[in-house]
């Protein structure tokens, strides 16, 4: 399915553009919000991954696979959101504190 190969790339891509945002970032509340949304963007890679899986072979041990996979993309997408409604708030009062210095 071309759709899911086009979600995978830009979902990787996403997670390098975070990835290199994270270590451009220099405040701590700053780079755990930007970390949950790499985490994110990983999730969903692996996710797409495991579905695309599923479409391309008929086998026994690729539905496996998909099936893994996709549990362990949505682990990481849903833990990466918790960790965003966490740090977001963190990260807007760290950036707020910086802008009056």
């Amino acid at each position: 399915m071309p759709i899911f190969v086009i979600l995978i790339i830009l979902s990787f891509s996403f997670y390098i553009f975070y990835k290199i945002k994270l270590f451009r970032s220099k405040q701590p509340a700053e780079r755990q919000w930007i970390s949950a949304k790499s985490k994110m963007a990983l999730g969903a890679f692996v996710a797409f991954f495991g579905l695309n899986q599923l479409f391309l072979y008929d086998t026994a041990t690729a539905l496996i696979v998909g099936i893994i996979f996709i549990l362990v993309g949505g682990l990481s997408i849903w833990g990466g959101i918790k960790a965003y409604k966490f740090y977001l708030p963190h990260a807007a009062k760290e950036a707020e504190e910086a802008r009056k210095n």
